[in-house]
């Protein structure tokens, strides 16, 4: 793994954190407990912070970035991510606020400002224009997203067993 300081910070991991070797981890990043970051990530807290909750997972080829403070915005867009989260293959998440128990599907973007409250599905491809608000509950579907339907049982229980998987597939990584 590549952990790098930009202007005197580096990232800080918790306990029993997994980074496969061939991601890349620059700046004021803070991964919480079992937190799983796999191949081919790339994440840069240069210009503002990334938060990562505990038990959350970062698939293949990921992209996590920020904006910076300007006139307009005067905090910038920090990347805020809960806890229990799964971030599928080539997601990019620009910016954006993720609450726990979360699925964002496979190549999927989160643009700058959005808020996706807890236990909600992304579906694979889709596009969350900047500020928008994705409610909790739902799953959402498409390029822009809209909300396709409630979440079943079933659904809302294979988010935190989604976040589980992943905490036990990185312990059998660790343990190798």
């Amino acid at each position: 793994m590549t952990i790098r300081t930009y202007k005197g910070i580096a990232p800080t991991l918790g306990l029993g954190v997994y980074v496969d070797l061939s991601a890349v981890l620059v700046g004021d990043i803070h991964l919480g407990d079992d937190v799983s970051v796999w191949p081919l990530v790339a994440a840069r807290g240069d210009v503002n912070i990334i938060r990562i909750g505990a038990r959350t997972n970062i698939q293949d080829g990921s992209i996590l970035h920020v904006s910076r403070p300007s006139g307009k915005n005067p905090q910038g867009s920090p990347l805020i991510i809960g806890e229990d989260v799964t971030v599928g293959h080539k997601v990019m998440l620009h910016g954006c606020r993720l609450g726990n128990r979360i699925l964002v599907g496979m190549g999927a973007i989160v643009m700058d400002d959005a808020v996706v409250e807890d236990d909600v599905i992304i579906g694979a491809g889709s596009l969350v224009p900047p500020g928008k608000v994705l409610e909790s509950g739902y799953l959402y579907v498409g390029s822009p997203v809209k909300q396709a339907r409630l979440l079943n049982d079933a659904e809302r229980n294979f988010l935190q067993a989604s976040a589980q998987n992943y905490v036990d597939l990185k312990n059998d990584y660790i343990a190798e």
